[in-house]
């Protein structure tokens, strides 16, 4: 692992730890600051902002959040494709100077902004007009900026009642989900000095549903993934114990996420550290006493 400059409190077993949320750096409603605010005020001690595909902005996070007394891991969520699905990888603990994850995503995200620009032109061409862009992306600099964006300019011009909607219509626009393969982000990671993790497995809307048969498919393929994201607000009781179980079985790290994108979706959750600790360890932040 990377050495960590930014160290906060220390790390009891009893430490509220989050290790995957997002800010409108991707497609989160956080701002960075208001974030970090909010994980000061409620007494998170360690924390990982991770992203879509942003390695960039990993450096002004983390001194947010040392400025509060956050200790803040360099994370970052990967698109990814593994077989014939979806998979999202987070990245965690990495030298974000190291440049093998920089190249991956950037990758990632200059194929995302531009199907998104082409996107937006065919919604044009179809008759949808968006005058107020500039004051409804005005947290992403007034332009496109993910994927997603797309969606939110059509709700809230009136031109799809949810988000389920809006995805048909981009859908049908041509939007296309850009990814790296597995295997290539996860040899990034790990080039950077940093870990692998599948990101809530058993969420399966558009995602690959990693149950344990597919699981062991996957570690038949000889891909080195560390670990899973087997503590997930979504998962239910028997998902989190099957999770647990599968990585203590199999030597893999459990990590545990709230993937908080703002108030208006979901808060961060105050998991326990020593919940996750063997993963804290790898990452250099053993629980003390």
């Amino acid at each position: 692992m990377i050495s960590q400059p930014y160290t906060g409190r220390s790390i009891t077993a009893q430490s509220a730890v989050d290790l995957h949320m997002h800010t409108i750096y991707s497609d989160g409603h956080w701002t960075p600051t208001a974030l970090c605010d909010y994980l000061a005020a409620n007494g998170f001690a360690l924390v990982a902002v991770t992203d879509h595909d942003r390695v960039d902005t990993v450096d002004d996070v983390r001194a947010l959040g040392a400025a509060r007394g956050i200790t803040i891991v360099p994370g970052v969520e990967v698109t990814t494709s593994w077989r014939d699905g979806i998979t999202h990888l987070l990245c965690l603990g990495f030298d974000p100077a190291g440049g093998a994850l920089a190249a991956v995503t950037q990758g990632v995200r200059d194929g995302q902004l531009a199907n998104a620009r082409a996107v937006n032109a065919a919604l044009q061409h179809q008759g949808y007009a968006f005058p107020r862009m500039a004051t409804v992306l005005a947290d992403k600099g007034g332009a496109l900026n993910h994927p997603l964006d797309n969606i939110t300019l059509l709700r809230e011009h009136g031109y799809a009642p949810d988000f389920q909607a809006g995805l048909r219509l981009v859908q049908e626009a041509g939007h296309r989900t850009v990814a790296v393969p597995l295997a290539e982000a996860v040899a990034a990671a790990h080039a950077d000095g940093g870990i692998a993790i599948i990101a809530h497995p058993g969420r399966h809307e558009s995602e690959t549903w990693y149950d344990p048969p597919v699981l062991d498919e996957l570690r038949a393929d000889a891909i080195p993934v560390d670990g899973l994201e087997a503590y997930y607000p979504r998962h239910s009781p028997e998902q989190v114990r099957e999770y647990a179980a599968y990585c203590a079985r199999h030597g893999w790290l459990a990590s545990s996420g709230s993937d908080s994108h703002g108030p208006r979706q979901r808060y961060p959750i105050a998991y326990p550290a020593g919940q996750v600790a063997p993963l804290l360890a790898r990452l250099g932040y053993p629980i003390t006493a």
